[in-house]
């Protein structure tokens, strides 16, 4: 008997996109300043870079949601919301970036569990991707974010840990 496996429902879809930032917190939840900017290697992000760029993308995305569901836009460009151009500001210490990104997803999420058969349905042109209904674009952002979730993860894993030596003589 062959396993069909169930269509992905826009609820799914929803509970991804909201819990991200809790996601991000709990994984960097303690981590001090050192562990926060330790680069394994030249080409591996910072968690410290990697959680910038998440909340960056992420109040993007939102936005980008806000202008396709309130304003009616249907012109949009995803991918410079997920792969901005302009890097994002390390100026704002992490909890802050992490509390700002889960303050607008939760907006972002509430607006998304409002919308009928209809709403996930309707389209949107992309300028790189052509036509995308509501649900192929939380879709790609939920599999961008959940991509970065588990670079985090890894690099949480690479991180060394921090040795108490004892006081200082």
């Amino acid at each position: 008997m062959e396993e069909r496996t169930a269509e992905p429902r826009p609820e799914d879809y929803v509970v991804l996109l909201a819990q991200v930032p809790e996601r991000v917190a709990d994984i960097v939840a303690g981590l001090d300043e050192p562990r926060l900017r330790y680069r394994h290697a030249p080409a591996f992000p910072t968690i410290d870079e990697l959680v910038a760029h998440l909340a960056h993308t992420g109040t993007l995305v939102d936005a980008l949601f806000r202008r396709v569901c309130i304003d009616h836009d249907a012109g949009v460009d995803l991918l410079a919301a997920i792969d901005p151009m302009e890097p994002a500001c390390a100026e704002e210490p992490d909890a802050e970036l992490v509390d700002r990104f889960a303050r607008g997803r939760r907006r972002t999420a509430e607006l998304l569990r409002g919308l009928d058969a209809g709403g996930w349905r309707s389209t949107v042109e992309d300028r790189s991707l052509g036509q995308l209904t509501l649900l192929e674009v939380c879709e790609r952002v939920g599999r961008h974010e959940a991509a970065h979730l588990t670079q985090l993860r890894n690099l949480m894993a690479l991180v060394p840990e921090t040795h108490d030596l004892g006081p200082i003589s």
